[in-house]
């Protein structure tokens, strides 16, 4: 994948070498920095580019000039590749949790840090707790359990979420007890709780307490969650180039976000065995990105 990406860079910083730091910024230039040469990551790489020239386009004649290069990173190995070069770059990241995104940038210098933002892999809760208000189509309990790295979490859930800490060492079935009389579990990617050792007894303790799971992936979802809103490559996409073209418009780089652009999946067996109708409300609850010009 190296090779490819070096050719479009090629496309947009030939003969570009990068000027003495104290040189004023002209202009911007991009890479996209990979860490595998997938079929999924080779779509993602394809589409993006594509949405990210005609914003970068118009710096192209301008060789001789300093230009800021803007790297978005694909996938949670290239932005530990990335934070470990000397790179006088701002920093997109993309398809990579928030878990993940908030652990590399404490390692990172503050100053380093300012210059780097992401769009996370995983959906909004907000988005995920209007899921809830469609499925049930009136007030329910919703529990979700927060581990370390997801405990940034906790001011966007207040009020409607009954939270339950997770710390290392603690028992999963003793939490799972602790809510087992709320409706609805929020699942979040904390690898401390869900993981492979836990997930499938999450989802098994859950199913016989008549709770539903809204899982944090379409996978999540087909091994037994109710349901999840999700982003395909082409949501993430737009919004990366939404945010790459605010930061060459305005010199900032807007702050880390969840996906704003996503669909929704159900497991319609499951939501019969919990008796939850899904209604056309549901099947429908989308926002859609906005097309490839």
């Amino acid at each position: 994948m190296r090779s490819i990406l070096a050719a479009f860079a090629l496309a947009l910083a030939a003969g570009a070498q990068a000027a003495p730091r104290d040189e004023a910024v002209s202009g911007y230039r991009f890479q996209i920095v990979t860490a595998d040469d997938g079929a999924v990551t080779r779509r993602i790489v394809d589409d993006l580019y594509k949405r990210l020239v005609p914003t970068f386009a118009v710096f192209r004649t301008e060789l001789a000039q300093r230009r800021r290069m803007l790297v978005v990173t694909v996938g949670p190995a290239a932005l530990h590749d990335i934070v470990k070069r000397d790179c006088d770059c701002a920093v997109i990241s993309a398809f990579t949790s928030s878990q993940v995104y908030r652990s590399v940038l404490s390692s990172v210098p503050a100053a380093r840090a300012a210059a780097m933002t992401a769009v996370y892999a995983e959906p909004a809760p907000a988005d995920q707790l209007r899921l809830v208000s469609l499925l049930y189509g009136r007030p329910v309990r919703v529990s979700a359990i927060l581990g370390r790295d997801t405990g940034f979490l906790k001011p966007v859930l207040e009020g409607q979420a009954e939270v339950q800490d997770f710390a290392p060492g603690d028992d999963i079935n003793r939490i799972l007890s602790r809510i087992a009389q709320t409706e609805v579990l929020l699942a979040l990617p904390d690898s401390e709780v869900y993981n492979t050792e836990s997930i499938r007894n999450i989802l098994l303790s859950t199913y016989r307490h008549k709770q539903a799971v809204i899982g944090f992936s379409a996978d999540m979802v087909k091994a037994g969650a109710l349901a999840t809103t999700y982003s395909e490559v082409e949501d993430v996409n737009a919004q990366v180039a939404e945010m790459a073209a605010a930061y060459v418009a305005t010199g900032v780089l807007p702050p880390p976000q969840f996906p704003r652009y996503f669909r929704t999946v159900v497991n319609e067996g499951v939501a019969r065995s919990l008796d939850v109708r899904v209604s056309s409300d549901v099947r429908n609850f989308a926002r859609a990105a906005p097309r490839q010009p």
